[in-house]
């Protein structure tokens, strides 16, 4: 599961350098990106035929109303929900490190182990009269199962166009394994025996 990322301050820049991108195209505020906001989301400009920057809100509403904010991507073509979106509407949401919290509630950030941005994979649809992301969620691998069975599905910086761009490449992708990552915890819970 994915309910919260983050940018730091220099976020936009890292990922401008490494994507080969305009200066100052990205703009990315530091701080927490939550569901039900709105968020800078890399996407295919089909006019340019390049990568071009949408902000898009977090969340897809179900016809009963609830935000839905993640997509398995096991399942992804099979939900009527994600199906078409998945094959032509891909985004990527650019992070510095993400959030997730584990069954006692102890929060844990999740990086690269160099330090270089994640590129979470997402889809997006209409969804409340304007252009709505969910990010995409795997099987956890090695380094976040201690603390979540599902984890984003995150691009390799090398392979983000082609994501954005190929549905065929886009659904291999979806599948590979995840990079392992660093795990931090603000606080470690302590026994005294």
């Amino acid at each position: 599961m994915c309910c919260r990322y983050y940018y730091a301050d220099k976020t936009a820049y890292a990922v401008e350098k490494e994507l080969e991108l305009p200066e100052r195209m990205l703009t990315l505020p530091a701080g927490d990106v939550v569901p039900g906001m709105s968020a800078g989301a890399l996407v295919f400009g089909k006019e340019k035929a390049d990568i071009t920057v949408s902000d898009l809100y977090w969340g897809l509403r179900t016809r009963d109303k609830k935000l839905v904010i993640n997509a398995r991507a096991e399942s992804v073509l099979e939900k009527p929900m994600f199906s078409e979106s998945i094959r032509s509407r891909r985004c990527i949401l650019p992070a510095l490190g993400f959030y997730e919290w584990d069954s006692d509630k102890t929060k844990y950030t999740f990086t690269r182990k160099d330090g270089s941005p994640l590129y979470l994979a997402g889809l997006y649809d209409m969804s409340d009269n304007r252009d709505s992301f969910v990010i995409l969620t795997t099987e956890a691998n090695s380094s976040m199962s201690p603390v979540h069975d599902r984890m984003p599905v995150i691009i390799d910086g090398n392979n983000v166009r082609e994501y954005l761009r190929e549905s065929n490449a886009a659904l291999d992708m979806i599948r590979e394994k995840m990079p392992e990552l660093e795990r931090k915890c603000d606080y470690e819970q302590l026994s005294l025996f």
